[in-house]
């Protein structure tokens, strides 16, 4: 059979503009960003620990565009202008986030046009209150009180709080030098909680004489602890 080589580099060279075409689309430059809040307070969390998902309508996608909140409640996303949804997976924080139905989690309807921000009201299960942490003598010391926010048949009892320190600005459960926990029925809601810690100075390389230090609190059947901002401490 006679091969037309013409035809064959034709077919050639519109594969490969095509590709190059595809390789040449423009990235999403369309800024989506907020932050978890509860009637217009910041919501703290773990960093990179509580998911949301952005679904894109139109496009025949069936998959999330997946991303989590930092530990300050923030969060961003870069998208195409168009249509989306926003939600948060039922069961994840330290919250509540509204459902259709049990199991099945609403969404917010968003249209990007441009950068927007859409701040995330949830209604959390405590909140932390008044925190005031010092330090003093190689020591940390935090008081607080802990507000329960949902108090129907959909609250919850608290599993324990916690004090932590870390060297750096990141701080939780995963990110610590040290923590001191107490256990959730030693702590009354609505009265001052004291919880104390010692430095671990040998483990901080180079040395400092300070430390970031943040409250967590943990509820019975949440996965997710809410969590005071992290604060600077001399000791």
């Amino acid at each position: 059979m006679k091969i037309n080589f013409f035809h064959i580099s034709f077919i050639a060279l519109a594969c490969i503009a095509s590709s190059c075409k595809k390789d040449n689309y423009k990235a999403p430059t369309a800024q989506l960003s907020g932050q978890l809040q509860y009637n217009g307070e910041s919501i703290g969390v773990e960093r990179n620990q509580v998911p949301f998902q952005i679904f894109q309508y139109g496009f025949g996608k069936v998959g999330a565009i997946n991303g989590s909140f930092a530990q300050d409640g923030s969060y961003g996303s870069l998208l195409f202008n168009g249509k989306y949804k926003f939600l948060i997976p039922s069961g994840q924080g330290p919250f509540i986030w509204k459902e259709l139905s049990p199991g099945v989690p609403d969404s917010l309807d968003i249209t990007m046009n441009g950068n927007q921000t859409l701040n995330i009201e949830v209604t959390p299960y405590y909140m932390i209150r008044e925190p005031q942490i010092s330090g003093s003598g190689g020591k940390i010391t935090a008081t607080f009180k802990a507000e329960k926010i949902i108090v129907n048949a959909g609250g919850k009892d608290i599993e324990w709080v916690s004090l932590y320190i870390n060297k750096d600005q990141f701080v939780s459960g995963g990110d610590n030098l040290a923590k001191k926990d107490s256990s959730g029925t030693a702590v009354v809601a609505g009265t001052s909680i004291t919880l104390s810690v010692v430095v671990p100075t040998e483990e901080i390389v180079p040395s400092q004489n300070y430390v970031y230090a943040r409250i967590g609190l943990k509820v019975l059947g949440a996965e997710d602890m809410i969590f005071s901002p992290p604060q600077k401490v001399s000791f």
